[in-house]
């Protein structure tokens, strides 16, 4: 298995790099630690003020080397699984173009990154890189990890869905795996949105239940809230569901929890 860890060098990409370690120790894994680093542009383009961003550039670039090279040196010494190895990548670009590229060049399963960066707006149940990643690469599943999550076996794990789309075996094998490691129980969630599904999501519930009918699952109906966001929020943690999983289909599903205000309903401040 091979897993993508964005780092910015804050405490909460350092969380998130020990939390898919911890998530990942019963696998074989390469995890590819990841600084982007992208020299800001100046406002003045003249030749001095080229050569001394460039210098800057170079200088600060250095910096991160070092630092990136400090947190697989400290990953090797603390990390006792065997079958674990770690690489430092440094790339002088946006993150979003360094984790696209580095998703397809690596052949990577997985993107782990914590949900608050170092810009630190503590608000936003997402920070605005991880947002940007989740919206953008939707080619490779992410884990996106809360600051203040503490480190639990995963017994139970909430699978978000409106039963609106077929799903594809490809598209569910990332969480069925991450449910075979741990041999979790997958609890499938709908909030109703309607008096009852149609006939249309009655058939995908069902091709949905055929689909998981080797692992243990349960399927829940949760009463009608008009903030999807905090209803799922609220059922995942009094459940005590150690990760919630939705995938971002077609309909944009999740793509309408992220546009929700989630400031003004606080919203998906998980610790999940």
């Amino acid at each position: 298995m091979r897993v993508l860890l964005p780092t910015d060098f804050s405490e909460n990409a350092w969380h998130a790099i020990n939390y898919a370690v911890y998530l990942l120790e019963n696998t074989a894994c390469t995890f590819y630690v990841l600084h982007a680093h992208q020299a800001s542009p100046s406002a003045l383009v003249s030749t001095i003020n080229k050569e001394r961003d460039t210098r800057l550039h170079e200088i600060t670039l250095d910096e991160a080397r070092e630092k990136l090279h400090k947190i697989v040196r400290q990953l090797k010494k603390i990390n006792k699984v065997k079958d674990h190895s770690f690489e430092a990548v440094l790339e002088s670009e946006s993150l979003l173009n360094a984790v696209g590229r580095n998703v397809i060049d690596k052949d990577i399963d997985y993107i782990c990154m914590g949900t608050q960066g170092a810009s630190g707006l503590k608000e936003i149940f997402l920070g605005s890189n991880t947002v940007k990643v989740i919206k953008h690469i939707n080619f490779c599943p992410v884990i996106a990890v809360p600051e203040n999550y503490r480190f639990n076996r995963p017994e139970a794990i909430a699978f978000a869905t409106d039963f609106k789309h077929l799903y594809q075996k490809n598209e569910l094998e990332p969480l069925l795996d991450i449910v075979g490691l741990w041999k979790s129980t997958l609890r499938v969630i709908h909030v109703k949105a309607e008096e009852a599904l149609s006939d249309l999501q009655i058939e995908l519930k069902t091709l949905l239940s055929r689909f998981l009918e080797d692992i243990s699952f349960t399927m829940d109906e949760l009463a009608y809230h008009p903030n999807i966001n905090l209803r799922i929020n609220e059922w995942a943690e009094s459940n005590q569901c150690g990760m919630l999983a939705m995938i971002n289909s077609h309909h944009e599903f999740l793509g309408r929890i992220l546009r929700e205000p989630v400031v003004r309903k606080v919203a998906f401040r998980t610790h999940i």
